[in-house]
């Protein structure tokens, strides 16, 4: 009776890597001081009630009350094979029994009857029977019971962990996110919380379950025949020893492979991120390198640890085996020194006894070291978790110390400020800055980009302290006011907003999670966004995406006002709060702040000086200090900085000629008089951003991840509207179906993703049989051992017992050997197989087209997440799980030969149990796969939230909404909860099965063996069937056990599939003499274009657009917000194809090139420019992919170019300084010249600027103009623009409207016009 089993959690690792939330990199990791604390094992279950820990306790009773069977079953099995052999042979006195009595059987025969002797063999088989079905049934009770509770409560506490931890990050000060580097902390929340539940939960009960086992069968073996069981012990620490050792390393290789694979996982979240930037610049095959390089690590680390876990199961199945061998040699001896004493010390039921209790105890320890490491980790993991939350913030926005005062007048004071950022504590930032700012006035900072005027609004919202100096309101420093209380008097409406993947009713509730829906729709209102939203097919319930995607930058902008001033604060802090606006929106929404303002302190930061000449002071900023400061007209009148800084955004046209000055007087009359033709025109300019607003509720119904059904070339667009509507309610019902449905994939398809490391596969499938083929041929062996023990003769028994032995031994060599090569292959070929997956994951992610990440369910969270999740859990149903299968298999067929072999009709008994054992298994697998789809959803929600909050984690601060931010979370991780103890419900009742099923088979195995052998069999075949089958099915159940891996590798794979087979919608052509590079650099002509955004369809925002732009021109679109400009430049860059209609370059439709042909001529600088967490040479080098690397003197040249090589230059790392998670480190105008700089690299032919200089100083813009001026000549440029003034000299400007060509010309000839173009650029000169 070889009890080989337990196995199951052995290699049952949950390796689901989240998404990380981007690296946060800076000087010194300040959470290296942190983590030095060490947190012992009890104290993960710090946060554990006391209810909770009295059940951990009583789940621990249970559990060692479980063990008990283990040594009981082996005890009556001793007892009842001695018996068998004492009634074969039938002379002298039968061994005195000590269980089977309390079960009617184990009656003492002297020199009795054949027939007495047959007789009394069946009253043991029923004895025995009825004492496994006995101890089996309260195993069974006690392990479900013990496992449930403590699974259960395991969910508990990592629930409050979780929580817990997101609230720890939360409140943390902006400084230590600045200088944690490599903080995944979305991974954290993953993987390191996993972990922790893995080491807190049923663990626990087996460990407890396996030691006990232990310790009983130590106790049992000593109390039978203590002489055999100190013999037997020298084996034990051997296998002690080199597990421990084997788990040891395992355990540093394990973290060092999840190190690398949480690095690859941060350049995942980064690029998919900033995903639009990657592909303009066809940087993917240069990110896929990049991830490729950090995943090798990782694999190396995955080989090395199936070498180390070879080795461990080669020396533990060896000394098991010489441990048979030893029991047996001398074992033999002691059984027949005793043959004749009236009272036998040893018996063959001793030596069974003493073999399996020490064997049993030897494995369970064996069996008990991946717990330990599973301990280990979870304490791991804890360490930077528990650090983490332990940590004292300096400035903590959820403390309630500080003073709330009752009123707040708004006086502002900064009184000598000295200031550096933490993560460039050599950039000297402030430097003595001092300014008073009366209550109820707007002050308005100036200067040029970087010289700290943003840093004075961060210190006064408190995010960092002044290293010196005091920042005031209302006489009281702030250091003394509660910062929750400081934050909710503040608006702040920043230069890049912000926006939640919520509906737009969600986004401005938070800035004030009590607000009804009538103070929403009047915040929206002064905002000057409420007519927009209301005329969205969901109004406010529309889904703005992912950080407000499918919103244009002036509705984002207006979203983010109303958000600030929902909560009606004393103060407002405007940085740059209308550079994404086009003019006419600029203007309303610059009346409404002007009114937001009134009786309210407003502190300004602009570049676009024609929004502050009616500030009451006006503030210029030169090297953190203040330079000077006054009105407008005070400060013209001065002469000095600002009067040049005006200057310089004057054009010669305004300042040479008086009757410009006449008509812009007569223009600005006309505009705020309430003519009804004005009204027309503005009623007009507001519609058309509401319709490309618009979302319609199709969004996610059209969306099929199969690729996007456009009609192209379709020359009705009202048609296939109509058609769409039509189909509209059956496509809702089709894609509810479908995305209930999983997608069906064969299993040789999946064995085929381990098919280029097949020489590893077959090497380990020849060991895996081999190995398994070892436990038939000991039952044998076995068998014949009882056999010899019932010869009269001593001398015989003795040489046969010594030749098996031998055997023995011979077994655990081929056993050992066929475990290291099984183990060792299939690690390698999975290693090499999750990095190969994740690799062609992510390649085959950015070959996607654009549309693709619009659709919600593909958000950076959840496609990360995938990345990592799904690919590990691929190796479930592959590789090392196979193995273990095949093994168990060639035990079972080879098992089941054997058996017919020595008796047909117990075989065909036995037989019956086996699917018994494997069917309980089976229903487990499947139960919770598909309970794991809604564990994964629901964690796929929660990650997202907590992702979103932690890489907008200024917005959330500024917004004071961490507790809304927390509430929401919190009820994703209570359905998080819910869907896991659903999912594990059954998990006890299994595992107890699994462990208990095999002593109830043996107690029915046994006593048909038994009445056969009553019958006649000889009793020795009886143990040769038994073993064989039933360690067959045993080895077959530990196989199963990994059945919820292989559920959840199938279920992964499938996801995997459906992506790999997913062909992008966009048509990519081969390279033709008609498509090269060269023809991409000619004429480029819209033709009757039309097109709607594949998740807004039903939407028109190009309606048959026509532009023929020449070779060599620069042509300027402007126009209201939302009026389809961004989207002409995004089908230049093929990110969509239209639905009607071609673009052309040279003639050749864009749909015709290649991508890579196509964007290799192009170089775009976008509105809210994208950086990446590199050096900065290396994200200017960025712009041209195709050399690699980048010569350093070009970098330099493009630097200079954009103005910005003398600020690099200044800083300690110069080109090397790195940027941190999406450029953190920068201000918006340097951030602007850096992606300037990227894309002059490119030398393109077609330069494309959207919005190129909005977040420049006028300083700046007037260097950087100029530069692209010297950047345009000899080249095709495309710019889009809302400062009128940057696009004066364009060859041709054109006015866009509803997505047509309302107006085109030069600029004088738009301003002789007196049109849309004069009025839009009239409203934004200084006046």
């Amino acid at each position: 009776m070889h009890l080989n089993r337990i196995g199951s959690e052995k290699n049952q690792k949950s390796e689901n890597i989240l998404t990380q939330t981007g690296n946060f990199k800076g000087l010194k990791n300040e959470s290296s001081t942190q983590t030095a604390k060490q947190f012992s094992y009890f104290q993960l279950f710090r946060y554990a009630t006391v209810a909770e820990r009295f059940l951990i306790f009583l789940a621990i009773i249970l559990a060692s009350l479980s063990a008990v069977n283990v040594p009981f079953c082996v005890a009556i099995y001793g007892e009842f094979t001695s018996l068998l052999i004492d009634r074969t042979v039938g002379v002298g006195t039968s061994s005195t029994t000590f269980f089977l009595p309390i079960f009617g059987g184990g009656k003492i025969l002297t020199n009795a009857t054949h027939d007495e002797n047959m007789q009394a063999i069946k009253v043991d088989g029923w004895a025995f029977l009825l004492g496994s079905v006995v101890g089996s049934a309260l195993q069974l009770v006690t392990i479900a019971i013990s496992v449930n509770i403590l699974n259960k409560l395991a969910l508990k506490q990592i629930s409050r962990v979780r929580k817990l931890f997101l609230e720890s990050i939360l409140r943390q000060d902006m400084s230590w996110f600045d200088t944690n580097s490599g903080n995944n902390f979305a991974g954290k929340m993953a993987e390191d919380l996993d972990k922790m539940k893995e080491g807190i939960g049923e663990k626990i009960g087996i460990f407890t379950y396996l030691i006990v086992t232990f310790v009983l069968g130590i106790a049992v073996s000593f109390f039978y025949g203590w002489k055999l069981t100190l013999v037997m012990l020298l084996c034990c620490p051997f296998i002690v020893l080199s597990t421990a050792l084997v788990a040891k390393i395992q355990s540093s290789l394990t973290e060092k492979e999840l190190k690398a694979y949480s690095n690859a996982g941060a350049v995942a979240e980064e690029v998919f991120s900033g995903l639009r930037t990657v592909l303009a610049f066809g940087g993917e095959k240069k990110e896929v390198q990049r991830f490729t390089n950090l995943l090798k690590p990782a694999e190396d680390m995955g080989r090395k640890r199936g070498l180390y876990s070879g080795i461990g199961g080669c020396i533990m199945w060896f000394i098991i085996y010489s441990g048979y061998a030893l029991a047996m040699w001398y074992g033999v001896n002691l059984v027949l020194s005793d043959r004749l004493e009236e009272h036998k010390s040893y018996t063959p039921a001793v030596l069974v006894i003493v073999l399996f209790g020490i064997i049993i105890g030897a494995q369970s320890i064996g069996f008990a070291s991946p717990h330990i490491e599973a301990f280990g980790t979870a304490k791991g993991a804890a360490q930077s978790v528990f650090s983490t939350i332990d940590r004292k913030s300096y400035i903590d926005p959820l403390n309630d110390e500080g003073a709330k005062p009752s009123a707040v007048r708004g006086q502002i004071s900064f009184e000598n400020l000295y200031f550096r950022y933490p993560a460039r504590a050599d950039v000297k930032i402030l430097q003595g800055f001092s300014l008073e700012v009366n209550a109820g006035e707007t002050v308005a900072l100036v200067g040029a980009s970087g010289c700290g005027k943003s840093t004075t609004l961060q210190l006064f919202q408190r995010f960092y302290d002044p290293l010196s100096g005091d920042v005031k309101l209302d006489g009281r420093n702030i250091r003394d006011l509660n910062v929750a209380w400081l934050r909710a008097q503040i608006g702040v409406v920043g230069q890049e907003p912000v926006l939640f993947a919520t509906t737009i009713e969600e986004n401005i509730r938070y800035g004030k999670p009590t607000a009804t829906k009538e103070e929403i729709k009047q915040a929206a209102r002064i905002a000057n966004c409420h007519d927009f939203i209301v005329k969205l097919p969901k109004g406010y319930e529309t889904m703005v995406g992912e950080r407000g995607a499918q919103m244009s930058g002036g509705q984002k902008q207006r979203i983010a006002i109303a958000r600030a001033i929902i909560n009606d604060p004393k103060i407002l802090l405007l940085d740059e709060a209308t550079s994404a606006l086009d003019p006419t929106s600029e203007k309303k929404v610059q009346i409404a702040l002007e009114e937001a303002s009134r009786g309210r302190t407003t502190l300004v930061v602009s570049h676009r000086l024609s929004t502050i000449t009616n500030a009451d002071k006006i503030v210029f900023v030169k090297d953190g200090v203040v330079a000077e400061q006054g009105t407008h007209e005070q400060l013209m009148a001065k002469g000095g900085l600002y009067n040049q800084l005006v200057n310089i955004t004057k054009t010669s046209e305004e300042l040479d000629d008086d009757d410009d000055e006449q008509q812009q007087a007569d223009i600005e009359a006309k505009i705020n008089s309430n003519e009804p033709e004005q009204e027309e025109e503005e009623e007009e300019e507001t519609d058309e951003e509401e319709e490309e607003g618009k979302e319609s509720t199709a969004a996610t119904e059209a969306y099929d991840n199969g690729g996007f059904t456009l009609e192209r070339g379709v020359s009705d667009v009202r048609e296939s509207e109509k058609r769409k509507r039509k189909k509209s309610k059956k496509s809702k019902k089709r894609v509810k179906k479908e995305k209930e449905k999983k997608y069906e994939v064969s299993f040789s398809r999946i064995m085929k993703l381990n098919a280029p490391e097949w020489p590893y596969i077959a090497l380990g499938c020849v060991a895996a049989a081999l190995h398994g083929a070892t436990f038939p041929a000991w039952a044998i062996f076995f068998g014949d051992f009882f056999a010899i023990m019932s010869n009269a003769d001593n001398a015989y028994v003795q040489s046969e017992a010594t030749f098996l032995s031998y055997l023995f031994m011979a077994i655990g060599v081929v056993a050992g050997l066929g475990t290291f090569v099984q183990t060792f292959m299939f690690n390698a070929a999975g290693a090499k197989m999750t990095s190969r997956l994740r690799r062609d994951t992510f390649e085959t992610l950015l070959k996607q087209e654009a549309a693709y990440f619009d659709h919600p369910s593909n958000s950076v969270g959840a496609l990360c997440s995938r990345l990592a999740a799904d690919c590990s859990n691929v190796q479930g149903a592959t590789g090392t799980r196979i193995g273990m299968m095949l093994q168990c298999l060639s035990t079972l067929l080879v098992g089941i030969a054997v058996a017919f072999v020595y008796s047909w009709n117990l075989t065909l008994v036995t037989i019956v149990l086996v699917p018994f054992i494997c069917l309980s298994i089976f229903l487990e697998s499947r139960y919770m796969e598909s309970s794991s789809l809604t564990e994964k959803a629901a964690f796929e929600s929660a990650s997202r939230i907590a992702v979103e909050a932690i890489a907008n984690v200024r917005t959330v601060t500024s917004l004071g909404q961490e507790r809304y931010v927390l509430q929401r979370y919190s009820s994703q991780i209570d359905l998080v909860h819910k869907s896991c103890v659903k999912k594990l419900r059954f998990r006890g009742f299994v595992y107890g099965l699994g462990q208990s099923a095999p002593f109830f088979a043996y107690g029915i195995s046994l006593f048909y063996g038994a009445v056969l052998v009553a019958n006649g069999l000889p009793y020795e075949n009886v143990i040769k069937v038994a073993e064989s089958l039933l360690f067959g099915s045993w080895m077959l159940g530990q196989a199963l056990a990994f059945s919820p891996n292989v559920g959840a590798g199938v279920y992964s794979a499938g996801r995997l599939f459906k992506l790999f087979d997913r062909l992008p919608a966009q048509y990519i052509p081969k390279i033709r003499p008609f498509n090269t590079a060269e023809k991409s650099e000619g004429n480029i002509v819209y033709e009757n274009v039309s097109f709607e955004y594949p998740t807004r369809q039903g939407i028109p925002i190009l309606r048959n657009f026509n532009l023929e732009i020449q070779k060599g021109s620069t042509v300027a679109l402007v126009g209201p917000s939302g009026s389809g400009k961004s989207t002409c430049v995004q089908l230049l860059l093929r990110y969509y194809d239209p639905i009607k209609g071609t673009i052309n370059l040279s003639g050749t439709p864009t749909t015709d090139f290649t991508l890579e042909t196509l964007r290799s001529k192009l170089s775009l600088v976008s509105q809210e420019p994208v950086l990446f967490d590199r050096s900065i040479a290396d994200n200017i080098a960025y712009g041209n992919n195709c050399r690699d690397p980048m010569p350093m003197t070009e970098i330099i040249d493009a630097a200079k170019k954009a103005n910005i090589h003398d600020f690099i230059t200044s800083l300690p790392h110069g080109y090397e300084t790195l940027l941190g998670s999406k450029g953190a480190q920068l201000s918006g105008g340097q951030k602007q010249r850096i992606a300037i700089a990227r894309a002059m690299v490119r030398n393109p032919k077609i330069l494309i600027l959207d919005e190129a200089t909005s977040a420049l100083d006028m300083e700046s813009e007037k260097v950087v103009q100029q530069a692209l001026e010297v950047a345009r000549s000899g080249r095709t440029c495309v710019t889009i623009a809302h400062r009128l003034t940057t696009v004066r000299d364009a060859d041709v400007i054109c006015v866009l409207k509803k997505g047509v060509i309302v107006e085109k010309g030069t600029h004088d000839e738009l301003m002789n016009l007196k049109r849309i173009y004069y009025k839009l650029y009239i409203m934004q000169q200084v006046t």
